[in-house]
């Protein structure tokens, strides 16, 4: 019988379900060329959520995702996204960025601002209901971060991307890389901007200050360290900023990405961080998928929710699209250039969840704005390859052009 088990077996028989679940559809589906196993694990996890078994088998979902299980797992997806956010902060390199800081300058500025821009109408416009804000946000804050939500780049999943489409080292994907990482640097600045508490300003000045004057001594002494050990004191770090961050009434996410952004990647063996992420993603990121998949709702009613992701995924795409076309004209790209690399830009998936999350998180957003954006999510970076692909295949040239 069921009420037999222990919390440690449902705890076994729910870890079961989010690894086997969505590694079946994928393999069995071969899903890969749509929809990577990254993208059916968050699928996966909505599906998994109270919007679907929850309502299909109520009892059943109810067992074995109880609040100790889910507790259980929360502690596992926390951690997991800290260390995935940190690699995010790591991987950025602002060296090359600077190096070409006119182009990079024109063309990730345009790549975020145009988008930011269209989200923030769509935001504007959803407040015209009710269900979309969160009971502690704003109105600024909900445009803001609705917005910012269109214009994010997932750094990570374009990394697994261009991967799959053999670019990641080529010319192309490393212009795109410091795009991509001048984006990120302002999604995590306006997100602290949306986070700002007035009424603990201290603790947050006093945070930044202490990051300040411990970065710069962490640094020297990861000069000082061997590779070896500047993990353990990386990891170490971490959990200190992440704290940090949390305490001062930020996000611990925003610790984790502060953690890694200061931190060099030439520190560390390429090859040893490329397996770093590939077995969070392997071992702990489900957990997380699935975690956030247990947060969608859909009480401000399915088709309204779909409405507004629809839009959304509208003004993210357009937004990107426009302003890499903007760019290329300015910068005279060969023709054809601008869409490949707004399709690619416009990919969003993990790091927008984690930042939509952030923003639940923090009562800005409800949970059928956070449904509204995770399907946006799915759905841009499902697009991405079957569109970018083909266009490559025609485009070959450009692939190896630096600038």
């Amino acid at each position: 019988m069921p009420a037999a088990m222990t919390t440690t077996e449902i705890y076994l028989l729910a870890m079961a379900i989010i690894f086997t679940v969505p590694y079946l559809i994928w393999r069995v589906g071969k899903t890969d060329y749509y929809a990577p196993l990254v993208v059916v694990q968050i699928i996966a996890g909505i599906l998994l959520g109270p919007g679907v078994l929850g309502k299909i088998f109520p009892d059943y979902y109810s067992f074995v995702f109880s609040t100790p299980v889910v507790q259980s797992l929360n502690g596992i997806a926390w951690w997991a996204v800290i260390i995935f956010v940190w690699i995010a902060g790591i991987e950025l390199d602002l060296k090359k960025a600077w190096m070409h800081r006119r182009e990079s300058g024109i063309t990730a500025g345009l790549a975020l601002g145009t988008p930011l821009v269209f989200g923030c109408v769509a935001a504007a416009g959803m407040l015209m209901s009710e269900g979309w804000l969160g009971p502690r946000g704003t109105p600024w804050q909900f445009v803001l971060g609705v917005g910012m939500a269109c214009a994010v780049t997932a750094l990570p999943i374009l990394i697994l991307l261009m991967e799959k489409l053999a670019i990641l080292r080529q010319p192309i994907g490393q212009r795109i890389l410091r795009y991509a990482s001048l984006d990120d640097i302002a999604i995590w600045g306006v997100l602290a901007l949306i986070l700002m508490d007035w009424q603990r300003v201290g603790k947050q000045a006093a945070f930044l200050a202490a990051f300040a004057g411990f970065g710069y001594a962490f640094r020297k002494l990861m000069v000082w360290l061997p590779e070896r050990d500047r993990w353990y004191a990386g990891l170490v770090w971490l959990i200190v900023c992440s704290f940090g961050a949390d305490w001062s009434g930020l996000h611990f996410m925003v610790g984790a990405f502060l953690a890694g952004a200061i931190m060099d990647g030439e520190w560390f063996n390429q090859a040893h961080m490329d397996l770093l992420r590939h077995h969070v993603l392997l071992v702990m990121m489900p957990v997380f998928f699935l975690s956030t998949g247990l947060r969608t709702n859909w009480t401000v009613g399915g088709e309204a929710v779909f409405v507004a992701a629809g839009v959304l995924l509208v003004a993210s795409v357009m937004g990107k699209l426009i302003g890499t076309h903007v760019a290329g004209k300015l910068l005279k790209w060969a023709p054809g250039e601008s869409s490949i690399i707004g399709w690619l830009l416009q990919t969003k998936a993990l790091i927008m969840i984690i930042f939509s999350n952030i923003l639940l998180d923090k009562g800005i957003i409800t949970s059928g704005t956070f449904t509204a954006l995770l399907l946006m999510a799915i759905a841009s970076t499902m697009l991405t390859v079957p569109v970018v692909s083909p266009r490559l295949q025609r485009m070959k040239e450009i692939i190896f052009r630096s600038r």
